[in-house]
């Protein structure tokens, strides 16, 4: 089921389905999957009869004539899965999952509080998406309002919601503050 963001199985029966797993022993476990089959994969770990947790945004991307709305994994390339670590192999061997995320290769389970807070936030339709982590020495790009499409380097990170730019044009170099909601990471390549 989808809902506001949230893309949560919550089949009745689904962990006593499997032999090995009860609900004292499920956790939920981060999954590495790949990139652009998330939702493919939550569907098949589903169908195995896995409680599953993909939470969602909606993104916007406006065409010349036309704007269209897509809901895309709010963590890209991962997935929550719960079940008990004893029955992983089930998991493992699902195509497009590619590991339980933890140390070397012991899966950490994920706290549940972490879990039960997500799904909540997505179920109360609070709008999430993500914000990229950003250093000094990043370069930005403006995407928006009158200065859209100028570059600058990032120089001081206030806060998660104020970047300062240094930006040069004809030959001045300016400092800019503007919210990080209106800078897009420009990829290192």
């Amino acid at each position: 089921m989808t809902t506001n963001g949230l893309n949560h199985s919550s089949q009745s029966g689904a962990l006593a389905a499997l032999p090995h797993a009860s609900d004292a022993e499920a956790k939920w476990f981060a999954l590495s999957v790949t990139v652009r089959h998330e939702k493919m994969v939550s569907q098949v770990l589903q169908h195995k009869g896995f409680e599953t947790f993909l939470p969602l945004y909606t993104r916007r991307h406006e065409y010349k004539r036309r704007i269209r709305e897509f809901e895309i994994p709010l963590f890209p390339g991962y997935l929550f899965c719960r079940s008990a670590l004893n029955g992983r192999l089930p998991i493992l061997t699902t195509p497009g999952v590619l590991q339980m995320i933890g140390a070397g290769r012991v899966p950490i389970p994920v706290e549940d509080h972490e879990i039960t807070s997500l799904q909540k936030a997505a179920e109360a339709g609070i709008s999430m998406a993500p914000h990229p982590f950003w250093q000094t020495g990043q370069t930005g790009r403006i995407a928006s309002g009158p200065l859209a499409g100028i570059e600058g380097i990032v120089i001081n990170a206030k806060q998660p919601l104020r970047l300062i730019l240094s930006v040069v044009a004809v030959s001045l170099k300016k400092k800019l503050e503007i919210d990080s909601d209106c800078v897009d990471l420009v990829s290192e390549a």
